[in-house]
């Protein structure tokens, strides 16, 4: 229902509107609340948010209507006025409409230009409500689904079909935060959440100041791919700085005495599936790569230690003319009937 705050301390008026507007008030299309002056009326719009417009007299007691505006700015700038003002009160009117009127009418009122006004109103501030609640859930879902999802969503092919899939070039790398597991069984869960989100704050600013994107959070692991030219190289330098940042971190906690943070890091490159993957009919997909590439990746970053960035094979070769690698012993890995080879990033 639209809720209209009255502003008027002429009494007369009240009677007028629910006389006048009666049929429009039994069908539920409008909602009136009634205040004497401006001050009445801050009280009201401070306990009730589900006020939308105001009609507001000019001349009252204690806080006249065109104070009432400036209030209002400060307020709730989503709630919009239409001011009543006698015939030849333009000095006001434009003052008014200056301090953020929407609209005006001049008295005595006529109800059918008053009922098109509030129509009209009314409707900019559904429109002006939803394209703000649009804009807070866009910059929530944002704080969720990385910006690389957000613009899959809006290809012509996603709206056809949500399982549209394509094969990719890239590199993903696993990022895993060492001895954390310990801290987690130690320390209190506000305090592990916190380290935590400190940490990913570290790893997903290095990530994405080098063009790459999160895919997941497991965990005390980040999952980051990266894609287009040069993705192994753009890898490997967020890997480092990666390093780098959170080496330089020292925690003194109060259950697990002093901490290091340090990561251990996976990377592998070559073709897998970009998609949604998951339940269709339960509405429950998640945008992500798939592959052999991506599952050796994490295997890989299973053999190193604190501090080391692993690679395969495949993101060895795009990397060998950029950065010192060391060959380190073939790794026996999961669902693979042969050692892999794999090698350290030294610089």
């Amino acid at each position: 229902m639209n809720k209209i705050l009255v502003v008027d301390d002429e009494q007369d008026l009240e009677v007028l509107i629910k006389q006048k507007l009666r049929k429009q008030i039994r069908e539920g299309k409008y909602q009136f609340v009634f205040a004497s002056d401006g001050l009445e009326a801050l009280t009201i719009i401070n306990n009730d948010a589900s006020i939308q417009t105001i009609l507001s007299d000019i001349n009252m007691p204690r806080l006249d209507g065109l104070s009432l505006l400036l209030k209002l700015n400060e307020i709730n700038p989503l709630i919009k006025t239409v001011i009543l003002s006698a015939y030849g009160d333009m000095d006001n009117i434009r003052t008014a409409m200056n301090r953020g009127a929407f609209d005006f009418l001049c008295k005595p009122i006529n109800f059918e230009d008053l009922e098109i006004t509030i129509d009209k109103t009314l409707e900019y501030v559904n429109q002006l409500q939803s394209t703000v609640k649009a804009i807070r859930e866009n910059n929530i879902l944002k704080m969720y689904v990385d910006p690389t999802v957000l613009q899959y969503m809006t290809r012509s092919e996603f709206a056809n079909d949500v399982t549209v899939n394509e094969t990719i070039e890239a590199t993903v790398a696993f990022i895993d935060i060492c001895g954390f597991t310990t801290i987690a069984e130690n320390e209190a869960p506000d305090v592990v959440v916190k380290l935590l989100n400190k940490y990913f704050d570290i790893i997903v600013k290095e990530i994405t100041n080098f063009g790459g994107y999160v895919d997941k959070f497991m965990g005390d692991a980040v999952m980051a791919v990266f894609k287009g030219e040069f993705h192994a190289d753009k890898t490997v330098e967020a890997s480092l700085a990666v390093i780098r940042q959170i080496s330089s971190i020292h925690e003194d906690l109060q259950a697990s005495a002093s901490y290091r943070p340090s990561v251990s890091i996976g990377i592998n490159s070559g073709e897998m599936v970009s998609g949604n993957i998951g339940s269709v009919s339960l509405k429950r997909l998640d945008y992500t790569v798939i592959g052999d590439v991506v599952n050796t990746a994490q295997r890989i970053q299973a053999h190193g230690s604190p501090g080391e960035i692993l690679v395969g094979e495949n993101t060895f070769e795009l990397i060998k003319q950029a950065f010192v690698c060391q060959r380190k012993d073939d790794a026996v890995v999961k669902n693979k009937t042969k050692p892999i080879q794999i090698y350290q990033v030294v610089e």
